[in-house]
């Protein structure tokens, strides 16, 4: 090693701090200020219909399941993206599992990975936290990758119309909806119920 090199490689300023570079978005748990943010930012990603589908009459009066509300915020702390995990029975059985969405991302912010993040996110706390099985109606071909599939949906139904095809579960505990069947019904916290308490 000649004397030049030497002195570089030992040079204060060689080794000065550089300035990480700010993550594109982080994921974090839903806070209360943000439900003015998350809605409008669902009436943009999906439209004036969102509420008229199925999965909203198991939603509607209800909060998400406890710890399972996340949302993505961009290095300016703009929410770009949200998911919600809800509680249900899985027909008359009593069995519980959880019914995701919307999952939903700023559609200026598409392509970002927002919302694969999101889910692996949502499917890990959901595993951590003991539940048995995810339920969702959604694209096949976008949620296969997460492991979702029609396999094990064919004796449960959602309470409205929906297509068949799109009602995908993942399974957390292995055989968990065996034998499962019927429609799924809300079975999370009301709002009041959640208000109450949290007063």
């Amino acid at each position: 090693m000649n004397a030049n090199a030497f002195n570089l490689a030992t040079s204060t300023e060689a080794f000065a701090p550089v300035a990480a570079p700010r993550p594109a978005f982080i994921l974090c748990a839903e806070r209360l200020r943000d439900v003015v943010a998350r809605e409008n930012l669902l009436d943009r990603a999906m439209g004036p219909g969102r509420r008229r589908k199925s999965s909203e009459k198991i939603r509607r009066g209800r909060k998400p399941a406890e710890g399972l509300a996340l949302v993505a915020r961009d290095a300016d702390d703009v929410l770009v993206g949200t998911v919600r995990l809800w509680n249900v029975r899985l027909g008359e059985g009593g069995r519980q599992a959880l019914l995701l969405g919307p999952l939903a991302v700023e559609p200026t912010a598409k392509s970002g990975g927002i919302g694969s993040a999101l889910m692996r996110q949502a499917i890990a706390e959901a595993a951590r936290l003991g539940h048995g099985a995810v339920l969702l109606v959604g694209d096949p071909a976008y949620y296969q990758r997460f492991g979702f599939s029609a396999a094990k949906t064919s004796e449960l139904a959602m309470p409205g119309p929906y297509e068949r095809h799109r009602f995908l579960a993942l399974e957390l505990v292995d055989g968990w909806l065996d034998g499962a069947a019927g429609t799924l019904k809300a079975s999370g916290r009301k709002v009041s119920e959640a208000l109450f308490k949290a007063g």
